[in-house]
């Protein structure tokens, strides 16, 4: 576990001006629940304001490079950067669980694993980086570790239906996932899955739960298949 501020920082590239509102986003509240800490002492506030500055940055991003799409395919964009999974995957490129300060039954349960604890700690920390430095910064933030990875965090969203969408567009074609258990639970890749059409291994993908598997696997398949 690493709770060095400035190799974080360095990772993110923001310098915070100040470093306990930081540290604040790295508590989450089993942690400050056993060390008799107030509840708003936690990450749970940052986590608050940090989802609203998120929506608000990828809002008006589409807004402005989508100026002629409409309302409803706006929101299904913005539902596609704005989720568990794929926040989950952004908080892994920065490390985040290695930096959070968790109970010791959530430590001890796999918690710097968990798609739930990482994406809030993530809207956390931009929440931070508003509080300390405001808007500019964090739009920065999620620009550099969200929305430059449009096209990623969309396969992350909709990998499944798209590849459905590519068998059922073929006549007679069938698409078919066979889920294994191959760790032991908690582990980051306790499942593995395989994607096959027409009988055919596509793809395999590993992930927490059975879901997560099949999605990683779909992802696979839509790069190795050009779909999109």
């Amino acid at each position: 576990m690493n709770r060095d501020l400035d190799k974080f920082q360095r990772i993110i590239g923001y310098k915070f001006n100040n470093c306990g509102v930081l540290k604040q986003a790295f508590i989450h509240p089993s942690y400050s629940g056993e060390m008799n800490m107030k509840r708003y002492e936690s990450n749970q506030r940052l986590e608050f304001l940090g989802d609203a500055v998120l929506e608000l940055a990828v809002s008006d991003y589409l807004y402005k490079v989508h100026p002629m799409v409409e309302e409803g395919e706006l929101t299904r964009k913005r539902s596609s950067l704005v989720f568990e999974a794929a926040l989950d995957k952004c908080a892994r490129a920065i490390d985040l669980g290695d930096f959070l300060y968790l109970g010791k039954g959530e430590d001890a349960g796999a918690g710097r694993e968990k798609p739930s604890i990482l994406s809030d700690a993530f809207e956390a920390v931009i929440g931070a980086i508003y509080v300390d430095g405001g808007y500019a910064p964090a739009e920065k933030f999620i620009s550099t570790f969200i929305i430059e990875k449009i096209d990623e965090m969309s396969l992350l969203r909709d990998g499944k239906s798209l590849i459905q969408r590519y068998v059922q567009e073929r006549p007679d074609s069938t698409l078919e996932y066979v889920v294994d258990e191959v760790g032991q639970p908690g582990d980051a890749e306790r499942f593995k899955a395989q994607l096959y059409i027409n009988g055919k291994l596509v793809s395999e993908g590993k992930g927490q739960s059975k879901k997560t598997a099949e999605q990683n696997a779909a992802i696979a398949a839509c790069r190795k298949l050009d779909v999109k």
